[in-house]
């Protein structure tokens, strides 16, 4: 049998289509961003704490789904490498390998503990920045990004705008949705955002509404009821496509019967250990089995569902009730959120007096267990449970379908369109106790009933909602968006793809502006720099390190027509910026922001004397501006430095004439971001050629790069003439660059 028809028989017309395209092209690389860290493809900690819920299990399943779609040659799972005692090892590993198309990558961001993703936000740019070195090493650039919850759609979207590639985005869970709900429980919005950096989240969020290319829901429903709270709701490209369930896991319950079924001894163990486990809490365990599975977390309502049982003698004496509320070992040792829970479930099933009649196991394995765990309960004809209100999607109602497992769920959200389409239980309020127990009543005291709901959940999963429908789908968007970016190129409408050409460039040249180029009206070699630049500009990157700040910088480049530099190094090394349109390197910022303090400079120093505040065009985030009196000199300065040290307050000065000072974070300089971005880019620091005429472009001329002094130089600069990496003009300005570039190209 050829490939195409084997690829026929298991994925469809369209998969042939792709297929046969991508026997051509080599087939789509995706990369997939989720950077929270306790993630791995052999034996996953699913439920193991809050950041290892749903999310983890969706996209290891789509990796491997989509790495087993012959329109995919490769597809990465990016995610936050950790080395700390208190996890395994395994999350130490920068590379695991799934199978011979797909990997998780793990690059290391924010140290190298384990952090709660709340806390890992001012570190995502950090983790842009290695995406992009991981993504030059390998030589090798994405077709697709794909961001998954609000951190992973941030970093997605940097990569997308630094190589001009399509950005999809998955939220999972909302940030507006989750501050309404811990307001309703009594939170403060400020003390939310002190815990959840709650408005960074959500101002990220609008922002992936804007900017993505697709925005993948599970459900309508989250379209029209979480959505469109976001202002830019009405921008966002929207298209539902559910999440699948593992048929290789999740299969019915009535299998085991089937004459050519066979169990491995791995999963006789299993089933030994799932049985033994509930078994040995209840009197009668032959009677049916009401199950809830989920992390320990307000919003599964697991309470509800013990109120209900509770309440009810009738239910009590027809089934049993088992509650799966995340993986535990000591309850003291969790976290204070995950304590009150389970303690709270304890203490129900105390109040109800529900000793031999209810199971709260203490752990399971998300691979191995709960697949046996739904198939026991569907053996015993009983029914699954999930009491979350305005559940988005509500993946364990598709998992207990598959295995034939009739289901109980709310009316509202992502359940009731399950359920709606597979019509394979009951939608009931499930905020109320004696809704529950009369839908399980119901379902469990009708046995006709109870095999037609187990017999429409295997169908309705095996249509509807498996992982094999949703990758072709999933590659029909991809296919769509690769085909829309070709469009926009060639009309010029596209995304800039700039990251690509500061990757591949043979040479950086980067001058300084004022006194290096151009001084006032003198303008020595400017046509002939401009011709060589755009001549060669396929090759070389062009940029400009100057003092002054963006918008005079670009005053300057119309006045002398100058041309649009590649990279813009401004306000005397403190902003980094690329192409025309000005995108601020985000990496670069949250370099040199450790240990600035901004407010409490300009707080201090308004007291010291002889320094004025310049005007509020002056300032920006990481410069801090001021006018000298006349006379201001070296003692002066040297006060000024120990103003600051006496205070603790770490900061490079820069003082221009005897008349202007700049205070800026004492990581930055042009010198400094000029080393950034050879290491961002992997561009060996041989390959930039810098040019300056004055002290204040020192420390981009020294080191290794290939400097360049103009002939016009100031003379504290003379001290470089001995430097064998620093070529000393014999012409002016502009001409004066030109002549070094001709000196270090021949």
């Amino acid at each position: 049998m050829s490939n195409v028809q084997t690829t026929a028989m298991r994925f469809g017309k369209f998969a042939v289509y792709l297929f046969k395209k991508c026997v051509i092209m080599d087939g789509y690389y995706i990369q997939l961003f989720s950077p929270h860290g306790l993630i791995r493809f052999h034996n996953p900690e699913v439920g193991r704490d809050k950041d290892t819920g749903g999310q983890v299990k969706y996209v290891l399943e789509l990796l491997e789904s989509l790495s087993q779609h012959p329109a995919v040659r490769k597809v990465d799972l990016f995610t936050r490498r950790i080395s700390d005692k208190r996890v395994s090892s395994a999350y130490d590993n920068e590379i695991e390998t799934v199978n011979d198309k797909a990997r998780i990558v793990r690059l290391v961001c924010g140290g190298n503990s384990y952090r709660p993703k709340e806390s890992l936000w001012d570190y995502l740019d950090e983790f842009v920045d290695k995406t992009i070195r991981f993504i030059e090493k390998q030589d090798a650039f994405p077709d697709i990004v794909h961001g998954h919850y609000a951190d992973g759609n941030y970093i997605a979207g940097q990569v997308s705008d630094v190589y001009g590639i399509p950005f999809i985005a998955t939220g999972h869970s909302l940030g507006r949705n989750k501050k309404d709900l811990l307001l309703q429980q009594g939170l403060t919005a400020e003390k939310i955002d002190e815990k959840f950096s709650m408005n960074q989240r959500i101002n990220v969020e609008e922002e992936v509404l804007k900017n993505a290319d697709t925005i993948l829901v599970s459900t309508e429903h989250i379209i029209t009821s979480q959505y469109s709270s976001y202002e830019n709701y009405k921008l966002a490209k929207f298209k539902v496509v559910p999440p699948g369930v593992n048929n290789d896991l999740f299969y019915p319950f009535y299998r085991f019967d089937m004459p050519t079924f066979k169990m491995s001894i791995e999963q006789e163990q299993v089933v030994y250990r799932v049985n033994a486990d509930i078994d040995r809490f209840l009197f009668n365990p032959s009677k049916p089995l009401i199950l809830s599975i989920g992390r320990a977390d307000k919003r599964k309502n697991f309470e509800t569902i013990i109120q209900s049982f509770g309440q009810d003698k009738e239910l009590q004496a027809m089934a049993n009730l088992a509650i799966f509320a995340g993986v535990r070992k000591d309850i003291t040792q969790m976290p204070e959120d995950e304590q009150g829970i389970l303690t709270n479930l304890l203490l129900l099933l105390d109040k109800y007096d529900l000793y031999g009649k209810m199971a709260i196991p203490k752990k399971n394995d998300p691979t191995l267990d709960v697949p046996e765990i739904y198939r026991l309960a569907a053996r015993k004809k009983g029914v699954f449970v999930n009491a979350t209100p305005g559940e988005n999607f509500g993946l364990t109602i598709v998992e207990a379908a598959a295995c034939g497992l009739p289901v109980i769920a709310s009316p509202t959200g992502g359940p009731k369109e399950i359920l709606e389409q597979c019509n394979n239980g009951l939608l009931v309020d499930v905020e109320d106790p004696k809704a529950i127990a009369d839908a399980l009543k119901k379902i469990i005291a009708d046995q006709l009933q109870w095999n037609t709901y187990s017999a429409n959940g295997i169908m309705g999963t095996d249509e509807h909602y498996s992982w094999k429908s949703h990758a072709e789908r999933y590659l029909e968007i991809v296919s769509e968006l690769c085909q829309q970016k070709k469009i926009s190129a060639v009309s010029g409408a596209g995304k800039s793809a700039y990251g690509k050409k500061l990757t591949k460039a043979s040479q950086y040249i980067i001058t300084d502006l004022d006194g290096t180029l151009v001084d006032g009206n003198r303008t020595d070699g400017l046509d002939e720099l401009k011709e060589w630049i755009t001549k060669n500009k396929d090759q070389i990157v062009f940029g400009v390190a100057s003092g002054r700040n963006k918008e005079l910088a670009r005053e300057a480049f119309a006045t002398y027509e100058l041309p649009e530099p590649d990279i813009l190094i401004c306000s005397a090394g403190s902003e980094i910026y690329y192409t025309d349109q000005l995108i601020p390197d985000n990496g670069w910022e949250s370099h040199i922001d450790y240990q600035w303090k901004r407010e409490e400079l300009e707080k201090s120093l308004s007291t010291f004397p002889g320094l004025t505040l310049q005007e509020k065009d002056a300032q920006w985030k990481f410069k801090l501006s001021f006018y000298v009196k006349e006379g201001f000199g070296e003692d002066n300065l040297a006060d000024l430095y120990k103003f600051l040290d006496d205070r603790k307050l770490r900061a490079k000065i820069l003082l221009t004439e005897n008349k202007y000072l700049d205070i800026l974070p004492f990581r930055a300089s042009k010198g400094n971001a000029i080393r950034y971005l050879s290491y961002k880019w992997k561009i060996p620091m041989k390959q930039i050629i810098t040019a300056g005429n004055s002290g204040n472009d020192k420390d981009m001329l020294i080191g290794k790069t290939k400097g360049i002094v103009v002939a016009n130089y100031s003379p504290e600069l003379e001290e470089l003439r001995n430097s064998k990496f620093v070529y000393f003009t014999k012409h002016f300005l502009s001409m004066g660059v030109l002549e070094g570039i001709k000196f270090y190209s021949s």
